[in-house]
């Protein structure tokens, strides 16, 4: 027979390994509207867009100006490591305040990245050990309340 004890203390560990389990879901970034590949279809002008879409989060600088949304949920369950599901992303081309096409992105049709391991080296940087940091900050700070 195993005591009271015993029962209520395997009882406490578990139920504090199963709260520190936890499931949860967090939306990170645009929240698209229902139905939104049929909501861009007559969209043709940037003010039809901003207002039924909402403003982008990006703009491109570069090349051809397109107008960039992405959503996704960021899955947390405890120790595991965290996953991104209904990743959608909206691209739509814009030339002037026209809309020239818009595309719609699922997961299915997002490519599968992944990060390299290690750093990215920084061209004609300059590295340092802990001694030469230390000396090489002496005289950049002044006092405080100096206002300098």
């Amino acid at each position: 027979m195993i005591p009271k004890q015993v029962k209520l203390g395997v009882v406490f560990v578990l139920m504090s390994v199963l709260m520190g389990c936890t499931f949860q879901t967090k939306h990170r970034g645009f929240v698209f509207p229902i139905n939104v590949e049929t909501k861009i279809q007559n969209i043709k002008t940037t003010d039809a867009l901003v207002e039924k879409i909402g403003m982008p989060q990006v703009k491109t600088i570069y090349g051809d100006e397109v107008w960039i949304y992405f959503g996704a949920d960021e899955n947390y369950r405890g120790p595991l490591a965290q996953t991104y599901t209904n990743e959608t992303v909206l691209l739509v081309w814009v030339k002037g305040g026209r809309v020239l096409d818009a595309k719609v992105l699922h997961d299915a049709d997002l490519p599968d990245v992944k990060v390299a391991d290690g750093e990215t080296k920084i061209p004609a940087a300059i590295e340092l050990n802990a001694i030469e940091e230390l000396f090489n900050n002496i005289g950049r700070f002044s006092p405080a309340g100096l206002g300098q």
